[in-house]
């Protein structure tokens, strides 16, 4: 939580009356723009329900709806009471709203997958050169386990479960959060198209063992510390799986 000396050297925060149309929509906006301004920062309290209507000068159902759609996002969480903890409070957005978000979007196609793979390839050819160049033992040994995960599998989801581990593993071997977040919403967000790809494939059996072939080739030139190389057979591997586990006209592992 922030201190007070880290309070008082930001911005003091101040809540102007906002049109009534949308309301909700427009006290979203108006604690986002608190959040972007630098003067709400994770551990800051929203001011009382009653208190930010009147300020804003909405209705307190509006208040209470924007601030249950952040709490789904896992930007606030709220605590009932009346000790410190008390409140509505601004929190570090998870993994799992930005996965959540993606997933929705790509489920009603606001995202074509060609659009996605395209995403996901830049993402994670950045994320395999810098774990050839930076990863330690901990971080290598994460990717090693994924992929034992993946030989021991006996099923197309546990074999989906360590594939995308391993992905995520390399993602967070890189050391950049944001890049291991979206790697990670990203993956979750296609599980359900890569299974039924897998299901609808006349021999998965056979694209698992080609997949883990790539798989060990990635984590080979990771450890032998192989930037260039890591982010070739990175991008090879999921345009391989783009053409062979094909969904509406698209294609992903």
């Amino acid at each position: 939580m922030p201190d007070s000396a880290e309070n008082s050297s930001r911005t003091p925060i101040s809540w102007e009356p906002i049109p009534r149309s949308r309301a909700h929509e427009l006290v979203l906006d108006a604690i986002e723009e608190q959040v972007t301004a630098g003067r709400l920062a994770v551990g800051d309290l929203l001011p009382p329900e009653r208190e930010l209507a009147s300020q804003l000068q909405v209705s307190r159902a509006s208040v209470r709806e924007a601030i249950r759609i952040l709490e789904s996002q896992g930007a606030l969480q709220s605590q009932v009471g009346s000790g410190r903890s008390a409140g509505t409070r601004v929190t570090a957005l998870p993994s799992e709203g930005l996965t959540r978000l993606l997933r929705m979007h790509i489920g009603l196609s606001n995202f074509p997958l060609d659009d996605v793979a395209e995403a996901r390839i830049a993402l994670e050819r950045a994320s395999a050169m810098l774990a050839a160049q930076q990863a330690e033992e901990p971080q290598l040994a994460q990717i090693d386990q994924a992929l034992e995960a993946m030989e021991r599998s006996s099923t197309v989801e546990e074999f989906n479960d360590a594939d995308t581990a391993f992905h995520v593993a390399i993602a967070e071997a890189a050391g950049n959060r944001l890049v291991a977040d979206l790697t990670t919403a990203i993956r979750s967000s296609l599980k359900q198209t890569i299974l039924e790809a897998f299901h609808s494939h006349g021999a998965p059996s056979e694209v698992q063992i080609t997949l883990q072939e790539q798989h060990h080739r990635i984590h080979a030139a990771i450890r032998e510390q192989e930037p260039q190389r890591s982010a070739e057979l990175v991008e090879e591997h999921i345009r391989f799986a783009m053409e062979t586990l094909p969904t509406d006209g698209h294609g992903e592992d």
